[in-house]
């Protein structure tokens, strides 16, 4: 804890020394569409950033939450870039340009990066988020793990100015397929208000869910499933108005979402065609272990904001703590014979403690409006991934960082925006000694524990980022920027498949990721375009191979690349009718082998539309298009089977369809069915993942109806 006391000394210091930016900007609902605050850690307009920004608004989020509360299926729709849906509890596979995002809310890190299972993106409910940026390719301006870039869930913030105001929502979830034990429920509630300098605001929701059924009316399979699962958020955030500058704000979130069923699977076979799905089973062959899922995960936040530190400086303090529990499947993967274990079921487990200082200054000089944006970082991360048995899979890895960074901004005669920074961290990872796990995939064929020596990682990285914009007409506004990232995530996946007997002798070097971007956006009286070419290099990335003689998969550190495009149109059709569209292709490779990338990195082609229509005061609809491509880049291996992440992508498509009725101003009902033509499909991971377990078929034609009260 010797670095991040001694940040903390030094945010303590730097409260009477340093500054931060003007006076405190008030926005309409109108303008927050055009503003973000993830790219730079200020609030800035879009047209002011050279790179490719998704911002997701409430009135998508509230129209998606009629269909699916499941955020991974919003933003597969909304981002150019993600990969597609994966119709489960667990992101993996789920990338950004190719590479893991970072999951934050309010800017702090949901993700577990030292051990990243892959599970960030359930974090939160919808229901408690404003809107949804999403900041795309490498960059280190929020520390370690956002080697594909950010997804940062903002939250609400008390509307009331006066007496409370609220809202209550109810709704059930039902297949269209096959009615039986799949009706579900979902109730949310919302209230905030003022009194005196003291805003509030608290959200609440809890979701049951029946089984989710396919389009042939199967129970769908348990591995990451959400069929009888149980969620539940709380969340509350406090604000306390000194003066029309200062402020401080209290924010608590709490989110669990546990699979709670007694069914078991029934396996297939990938490779031929036969798809995994559920049955009702005698106790004995029903899931083992614990219910899988988010155990109850906690985040605690306390931040000062002085608007007006100086004349033109502003300043934002915060202190934020966080405790994540996520328990996986049972898994036989796990399993030692010999020592009596049949099988085994992980937790990832992390706490983390941060501080920061960030400042901003503002200086107008003529025809030049300069934006300076510095500050320091502290984070203690303690990260492992225990048994529930008891033994040791991953040990506790115990991470300082400290990090100092300078983003500039430069407005030139309004039309050209220069951007250019840096972030120097330092990083100190410690592990104790520990013995890797013995495995048994078969009584014959085990991996063999090995005692391993820790010890305490340096690593030093500083990271530049430099980009420009000009606007040059409505019509054409072209941008570049370049951007890198220092990524040391998923170290426990090293640790645990170590074959040396010294940490120090394990490959656990820093990745620093070179991402590059050229692209434009174009206005026109009633339609939006954006277009993108982006490249990444990293000279050591992180894969698997599977080896033949253990059972097990290994990790393997190579030089990769990874290109792509992507495309968006925004065309106001009439007042009342909107359309927006997009397309995105990825591809990448490891340079030294010169063999692709598999699906748990690169996804297939993905194109989306959306289509919103307020036909009258009272009634609006709106449907949603998903289409994923091929993508067969790989051959059968020796046996005529694929393995690993290599499985062939053939292509889907999906349409969900919601509507609103307000029958006054206080009560409105409303509809959703998602996947409205029972499109009978595997999801792009579940067909390009050979692992036994992950073959299960998307969700069938699954209809909700709900009512909304508000006050």
């Amino acid at each position: 804890m010797l670095k991040t006391s001694l940040c903390l000394i030094a945010v303590a210091i730097s409260t009477n020394t340093l500054a931060n930016e003007n006076n405190k900007n008030e926005y309409t609902s109108d303008q927050l569409e055009h503003v973000i605050v993830s790219g730079s850690r200020i609030s800035e307009n879009i047209d002011e950033v050279p790179a490719s920004i998704t911002v997701i608004n409430q009135q998508q989020i509230q129209q998606h939450l009629k269909v699916s509360s499941e955020l991974g299926s919003l933003l597969a729709q909304m981002v150019p870039g993600l990969a597609p849906n994966t119709g489960s509890s667990s992101n993996s596979g789920q990338t950004l340009r190719g590479r893991a995002p970072l999951i934050m809310i309010d800017g702090v890190p949901q993700s577990t990066p030292l051990r990243n299972g892959s599970l960030g993106v359930k974090t939160l409910d919808a229901s408690a988020i404003a809107r949804i940026e999403v900041i795309k390719g490498a960059t280190s301006i929020y520390g370690n793990g956002a080697s594909g870039g950010i997804i940062n869930y903002i939250t609400k913030q008390a509307r009331s100015d006066g007496k409370p105001e609220g809202e209550i929502s109810i709704s059930s979830r039902f297949s269209a397929v096959k009615l039986a034990e799949s009706g579900g429920g979902r109730i949310a509630a919302a209230v905030n208000g003022k009194l005196d300098k003291l805003s509030y605001l608290l959200t609440a929701s809890y979701e049951e869910n029946g089984v989710q059924r396919d389009a042939e009316g199967d129970i769908l399979g348990l591995q990451y499933g959400l069929s009888d699962s149980e969620t539940q958020n709380y969340f509350t955030k406090l604000t306390y108005d000194f003066d029309d500058e200062k402020q401080l704000q209290f924010s608590y979130n709490f989110y669990s979402s546990q699979q709670k069923t007694d069914l078991g699977d029934v396996t297939g076979d990938g490779n031929i065609g036969e798809k995994t799905y559920a049955i009702h089973v005698p106790l004995e062959l029903q899931k083992q272990g614990k219910p899988q899922g988010p155990e109850g995960n906690e985040n605690i936040t306390l931040k000062y904001v002085d608007y007006a530190l100086f004349e033109n400086t502003q300043m934002t303090l915060d202190l934020y703590k966080q405790n994540i529990e996520n328990v996986f499947f049972f898994s036989t993967a796990l399993a030692n014979l010999d020592e009596g274990y049949s099988g085994g079921q992980s937790v990832i487990k992390s706490d983390k403690q941060g501080a920061r200082a960030i400042f901003n200054s503002q200086f107008d000089f003529e025809n030049v409006t300069a934006t300076l944006i510095y500050g320091i970082d502290a984070l203690n991360d303690k990260t492992s991934q225990p048994l529930v048995d008891g033994r040791v899979w991953v040990p506790e890895m115990d991470m300082e960082s400290v990090a100092g960074f300078l983003q500039t901004k430069w407005v030139i005669h309004d039309d050209i925006i220069v951007k250019a920074g840096v972030r120097n961290e330092s990083i100190d990872l410690s592990v104790s000694d520990y013995q890797t796990l013995k495995l048994c995939k078969t009584v014959s064929q085990c991996s063999v524990p090995l005692n391993v020596r820790g010890d305490t990682i340096n690593y030093d990285a500083t990271t530049y980022n430099a980009g420009i914009k000009y606007n040059l007409t409505d019509a054409f506004s072209p941008f570049f920027s370049y951007s890198q990232g220092s990524d040391i995530s998923d170290i426990g996946r090293l640790l645990r498949a170590a074959t040396v007997d010294d940490i120090a002798l394990i490959q656990t070097q820093a990745s620093i990721i070179d991402n590059y971007e050229v692209g434009f956006t174009s206005q026109f009286e009633n339609v939006r375009f954006e277009f993108a070419l982006y490249r990444s290099t990293s000279e050591l990335g992180t894969s698997n191979e599977y080896n033949e003689v253990t059972g097990v998969y290994e990790p393997v550190r190579a030089p990769q690349e990874i290109w792509g495009y992507e495309g968006l149109v925004n065309y106001t059709i009439t007042e009342d009718l909107k359309l927006s569209a997009t397309y995105s292709y990825v591809e990448g490779k490891n340079t030294e082998a010169d063999d692709y990338l598999g699906a748990s990195q690169i996804s297939p082609p993905k194109a989306t539309a959306n289509v919103t229509w307020q036909t009258n005061d009272e009634l609006s609809l709106a449907m949603s298009f998903l289409y994923v491509g091929d993508r067969k880049r790989f051959d059968k291996n020796a046996q005529g089977q694929y393995s690993g992440d290599q499985g062939p992508v053939s292509s889907y498509n999906t349409f969900n369809l919601s509507g609103q009725y307000n029958v006054n101003a206080k009560w409105s009902g409303y509809f959703g069915i998602e996947n409205l033509f029972n499109s009978d499909y595997y999801p792009a991971r579940a067909q390009a993942y050979t692992y036994g377990g992950y073959n299960i078929k998307g969700l069938g034609t699954t209809a909700t109806l709900g009512a909304k009260y508000q006050f």
